[in-house]
């Protein structure tokens, strides 16, 4: 189940980042811009620019994880 552990940390991306980004792609934005280690286990958060598209990365026990949410109006 996501948030499940309260030990674990959620980090927001400030910039607005290409939701066609997979896996790689996130993770070096987590390495090189948010200066984070993605393998801690913590939840990052990114949105698209127009704020329409929202992704979850995160690492479990079996590997990386991203769950994508695409945000309507109202």
């Amino acid at each position: 189940m996501i948030f499940d552990e309260p030990n674990k940390r959620i980090w927001f991306c400030t910039k607005p980042t290409d939701m066609r980004k997979s896996f790689g792609g996130l993770q070096a934005i987590i390495l090189n811009e948010m200066d984070r280690e993605p393998l801690d286990g913590d939840y990052f958060v990114f949105v698209n620019r127009r704020k329409t598209h929202m992704k979850i990365f995160y690492f479990e026990r079996t590997g990386f994880c991203i769950w994508m949410k695409r945000l309507e109006a109202g």
